[in-house]
């Protein structure tokens, strides 16, 4: 409200109605509502993305391994030997730049040798941590 000099008082009538503000907050969450499943989906094909690279990225350290030493780490000796040497003639590591990487969902990643399904195989079972599943609970690995 204004006041003018002879005191008489004049309604303001700028701004926003109560019920202008409700259309709108409605409005945006109808639009929140549709963006934010797709922007979650993009997030979960991301992450399986980066575990078949990561997948990929180790393959590559352990043929290295192979190339030194003639063989694959066994299983008991794990992907750690391609940063520390388990006592193995050859070995001229360490095979990758950092760490061994978790899985995208901060698991460590499975490592046998001899594999099921050739000389080694290296998996993740996705986001739900169990074997089997669809979509971003599928299993990433090795041999596919």
């Amino acid at each position: 409200m204004i006041q003018k000099k002879d005191n008489s008082i004049v309604k303001n009538k700028k701004g926003f109605t109560l019920v202008e503000l409700i259309v709108v907050m409605v409005i945006l969450g109808m639009l929140a509502a549709l963006v934010f499943p797709k922007f979650i989906s993009k997030v979960g094909k991301g992450k399986v993305s980066a575990a078949k690279t990561q997948i990929e990225l180790l393959g590559q350290a352990l043929d290295q391994f192979r190339m030194e030493t003639g063989r694959y780490p066994t299983t008991q000796e794990g992907l750690n030997a391609l940063q520390v040497n388990p006592g193995v003639n050859g070995w001229d590591g360490p095979y990758l730049k950092k760490g061994i990487p978790n899985d995208p969902w901060g698991r460590p990643y499975h490592y046998e040798s001899p594999g099921q399904h050739g000389d080694y195989d290296l998996y993740s079972y996705g986001a739900d941590g169990n074997p089997g599943g669809e979509g971003e609970n599928q299993d990433i690995n090795s041999w596919e």
